[in-house]
C-alpha cells in the first residue's frame, strides 16, 4: 500500500501474506527463560523464535496520575517464573535477529477509541491541539463508559469533531472484541494466538482515513469487498471514497510508485538545488549526510549552506517516512555560523516532521554540528523489508579489489604448496582476476613456480564471484 500526498509518494507499507506482521496480536504464551540481570524474560507465544518481555512492559504508566515520572520497576523474578502462562501483545516486529518485544499492558484500537482493560483513566491524543475539544471529548468518554467494567480508553486524533453515537459504537466494538479475547484466553491452548488485528488494508483504513483524504482507490476486487464492508460498518460517511481501481496500467505505475520505491533503496537523495543527502543504515543508528554537491548559490557560501539545509529539512522528513527508518538517527547538516539560520533550520525540520504520524523526538544542534533524532521502531525498515544481503560481499556493501584478491591468492598458493604434495597445482578465478595475473603479474608467477618448485595453471570460471577462487591440486 501506498501513501500519496501531492502528487508524491510518502510512506509504503508492505504485508506478504508468508510473512504478516504480529504487531497488535494477542497472544496466550509460555514463560520460557526469566533473566533476572537483564529485568526480562523469553516468552513462547508460537513465533519463530522467542519473544521479549521486560519488567517495565509489565507495568501500565498512567501519564493522568503520575505524569512524566516513570513508575518504579518490580523485579522480574517477583513477577514470573519459567512455565508461567500469561495473556501478552506484540508491541514489536521481529527485527533481524531480534524476537518479537512484548507487552501485558493489553490495547485494543478501534476507529476512534484505544480500550485499555484494567486500567481506570481517559486520555486524550496530543496531536487534538484544541483544549475546548479536548475537554468535549474527555467528558463525552467519562459519560458513556461503564465505569464497573474498570476500562480505560484513550481518545484518537481521528476522533476530533465527532458526536456521541460514534464514540458510543466504538465502545460497544470495542467492548465485543475484549469478551472474545477474555474467552478464548481462558480455553487456548499456551503459546497461541487469541487475537489477531485487521489485515493492512483495514489497519490503513482505521488508522490513516481522515477528512484530507481524497480517496482510496484499490485495484484488487477481494480486498475492495472487505474494505467497503468495513468502511460500511465504522465509517459509512466515506464509502463514497472508496474506489475501485480497473485500468490497463498498474496502479504503481500510475502514480510512479515503483520508481519512487528504487529511489528509496539507493544511499543517496539529490536535491532540487544540486546539493544531495546520503543515509547509511547500520544495526545501531542511521546517520544522515548533508551536502551542497554542484550547488553553488548566488551570493555567498553561508547562504548556499543554509538554503542546502533548508531544502534537506524537507527531503529528510519525507525520507524517513518513505524509508520507514527508525531508531537513533544522526543528521550532520553542514556547518552555519549564523545563530539565526540555525534556528530556521530546525523550525523547518520541525514543520516537517509534523506530517508523520510516528512519533520522533529531536534534539537541538550540537556543537559538532550534529542533530540527534529518534524515531519509533516498530517493524522493519524499507530497505530491510524488500533487501537481502549482497552474497559476494556478504553485506559489507564493498568487496576485494582484483589486487587484494590477486595477493591472497598467491598466499593460498604458498600454503598449498608446503602443505601438500602435488606437481600441478590448477588456480580456478573470476576472468577479471586471471587477467590481471597473467598481463600484469607473469614475472612474479613465474618467480612462485620457481620457489614452490610446482607448475601453476589457471582457469577462468565466469560463475566465480569476484572474491571467489580455489587452488586444485593435480
Amino acid at each position: 500500500m501506498a501513501l500519496v500526498e501531492n502528487g508524491m509518494l510518502q510512506e509504503v507499507w508492505l504485508e506478504r501474506a508468508s510473512h504478516t506482521g504480529y504487531i497488535g496480536n494477542i497472544y496466550q504464551g509460555v514463560v520460557s527463560r526469566v533473566l533476572p540481570g537483564l529485568q526480562a524474560a523469553f516468552v513462547d507465544v508460537g513465533l519463530e523464535r522467542t519473544a521479549f518481555l521486560h519488567a517495565r512492559d509489565m507495568v501500565r504508566h498512567d501519564p493522568v496520575t503520575t505524569g512524566n515520572e516513570t513508575p518504579p520497576e518490580p523485579l522480574i523474578s517477583s513477577l514470573l517464573r519459567p512455565g508461567d502462562r500469561l495473556v501478552v501483545q506484540v508491541i514489536k516486529d521481529p527485527l533481524g535477529s531480534k524476537g518479537a518485544r512484548l507487552t501485558t499492558n493489553i490495547s485494543v484500537p478501534s476507529r476512534f477509541l484505544v480500550l485499555l482493560p484494567d486500567c481506570d483513566v481517559v486520555g486524550v491524543s496530543a496531536r487534538i491541539e484544541d483544549e475546548a475539544e479536548r475537554a468535549r471529548l474527555k467528558a463525552l468518554v467519562h459519560t458513556l463508559r461503564d465505569r464497573s467494567l474498570g476500562h480505560g480508553y484513550i481518545v484518537r486524533t481521528n476522533a476530533e469533531g465527532v458526536n456521541d453515537f460514534a464514540l458510543s459504537a466504538d465502545m460497544a466494538y470495542l467492548g465485543k472484541v475484549w469478551q472474545t479475547v477474555i474467552e478464548r484466553a481462558g480455553s487456548a491452548p499456551p503459546a497461541t494466538c487469541i487475537f489477531e488485528d485487521l489485515s493492512l488494508p483495514l489497519r490503513a483504513l482505521r488508522d490513516m482515513m481522515h477528512e484530507k483524504v481524497d480517496r482510496v482507490r484499490i485495484d484488487s476486487k477481494h480486498v475492495l469487498q472487505k474494505a467497503r464492508e468495513f468502511a460500511r460498518s465504522f465509517v459509512p460517511d466515506w464509502l463514497d471514497r472508496i474506489e475501485e481501481y480497473s485500468g490497463d496500467r498498474p496502479i504503481f505505475d500510475l502514480f510512479g510508485v515503483e520508481d519512487e520505491i528504487e529511489s528509496a533503496l539507493r544511499p543517496t537523495v539529490p536535491l532540487k538545488s544540486g546539493g544531495y543527502l546520503v543515509f547509511e543504515q547500520t544495526e545501531a543508528m542511521t546517520t544522515i549526510d548533508v551536502n551542497t554537491g554542484g550547488y553553488v548559490g548566488h551570493r555567498n557560501l553561508e547562504e548556499t549552506i543554509y538554503k542546502t539545509n533548508l531544502e534537506a529539512t524537507q527531503a529528510i522528513a519525507r525520507q524517513l517516512r518513505l524509508r520507514n527508518l527508525g531508531g537513533i538517527i544522526i543528521i550532520d547538516f553542514i556547518d552555519m555560523l549564523d545563530e539565526e539560520h540555525r534556528r530556521q533550520v530546525m523550525r523547518s525540520f520541525a514543520r516537517a516532521l509534523e506530517r508523520d504520524h510516528v512519533k520522533t523526538a529531536v534534539t537541538e544542534i550540537s556543537a559538532l554540528g550534529l542533530v540527534e533524532m529518534t524515531r519509533k521502531r516498530t517493524t522493519e525498515s524499507l530497505e530491510r523489508r524488500l533487501c537481502v544481503p549482497c552474497p559476494p560481499c556478504q553485506g559489507r556493501a564493498t568487496i576485494q579489489s582484483t589486487a587484494t584478491v590477486r595477493l591472497e591468492l598467491f598466499r593460498e598458493i604458498m600454503r598449498s604448496s608446503r602443505q601438500f604434495d602435488a606437481g600441478t597445482l590448477m588456480v580456478v578465478a573470476p576472468p577479471q582476476v586471471v587477467e590481471r595475473i597473467l598481463d600484469e603479474q607473469s614475472a612474479t608467477v613465474a618467480e612462485l613456480e620457481e620457489l614452490i618448485g610446482k607448475s601453476i595453471r589457471f582457469q577462468r570460471e565466469e560463475q566465480y564471484s569476484p572474491e571467489q577462487y580455489d587452488v586444485v591440486l593435480l
